[in-house]
């Protein structure tokens, strides 16, 4: 099973986003997504938020908070999403994300972006201050086909 992390960092009301478009055969590619990346061995979730957050803002995180597990199954891929958030950090963007580009986005405007249909799910949670979960996302393609929040099927 692949083993990722996810993290949205939030100024006041403004979200920071990946616009996933320079990454060759990118299974995101064109969608907006939060920044994280592959756990490497050795690493926990945490460590590897931080590293990743670093690597591709330049941004180190300060102050974060762990969110919830989010599971992802399809046909082709098995995933455990450990996600996050974080409100504070030091540095400055370097602007030369390998994969995308960074950019701020209102958070009024973030459902208006292209997302997979399981980001939509999460970042509502994330957006209403669900207390930690476990989402089960279900995938056939590209369409979410199930979604269970701690065992409750929610509607799509």
């Amino acid at each position: 099973m692949l083993e990722t992390t996810l993290c949205y960092l939030q100024e006041s009301d403004r979200v920071l986003m990946l616009h996933r478009v320079r990454k060759e055969h990118d299974v995101n590619e064109g969608k907006w997504i939060g920044i994280g990346g592959k756990l490497e061995p050795g690493e926990n979730p945490q460590q590897c938020m931080l590293r990743e957050f670093r690597e591709e803002t330049g941004l180190t995180l300060t102050r974060w908070q762990y969110r919830g597990i989010v599971n992802f199954q399809s046909e082709d891929w098995v995933e455990r999403m450990y996600l996050f958030t974080a409100d504070a950090c030091e540095g400055q963007i370097t602007g030369n994300c390998a994969e995308g580009d960074l950019c701020w986005i209102e958070r009024d405007r973030l459902m208006d972006l292209s997302l997979w249909e399981g980001d939509r799910v999460f970042l509502s949670l994330l957006e209403r201050d669900e207390p930690l979960f476990l989402l089960d996302l279900q995938y056939s393609g590209e369409h979410l086909i199930r979604a269970v929040l701690n065992g409750r099927e929610l509607p799509l």
